[in-house]
C-alpha cells in the first residue's frame, strides 16, 4: 500500500467495522441485562405477592375471618375479589387522608 489515500481508506473502514462490532456487543449486553432485570423484578414481585397473601391468610385465620386467595387459587365462594379489595383499601386511604388533613388543619390554625 504505497498510496496514503488508499491506506487511509482501509484504516477508516477497519475502524468503522470494529466500532460497529463493539457497539453491537454493547447493545446486546445491555439488552441482556435489561431482560435479566425484568425477569428478576417480576420474580420478586411474584414472591412479594405470595408472601403478602400468606401473611394475610395467617392473620385472617388467627382472627377467625375468611382467607385471601390469589386469582389462580380461587375456589368459589371463599375467594375474595382482589380488585374490590384494592378499591376498598383505596377508599379507606382517601378517607384517612381527609381525616389527617382535617386534624392537621385544626392544630395548625
Amino acid at each position: 500500500m504505497s498510496n496514503p489515500l488508499v491506506q487511509a481508506f482501509f484504516v477508516g473502514r477497519a475502524v468503522a467495522e470494529i466500532l460497529n462490532e463493539r457497539v453491537e456487543v454493547a447493545i446486546t449486553d445491555a439488552l441482556s441485562e435489561l431482560g435479566k432485570f425484568d425477569a428478576e423484578a417480576r420474580e420478586q414481585l411474584r414472591s412479594f405477592t405470595e408472601e403478602v397473601l400468606e401473611r394475610a391468610n395467617q392473620a385472617a385465620e388467627a382472627a377467625g375471618a375468611g382467607t385471601y386467595t390469589t386469582p389462580s387459587s380461587q375456589t368459589g365462594s371463599t375467594s375474595v375479589d382482589v380488585q374490590a379489595t384494592i378499591d376498598e383499601l383505596r377508599a379507606d386511604i382517601a378517607l384517612l387522608r381527609n381525616e389527617l388533613q382535617r386534624y392537621r388543619s385544626n392544630f395548625a390554625g
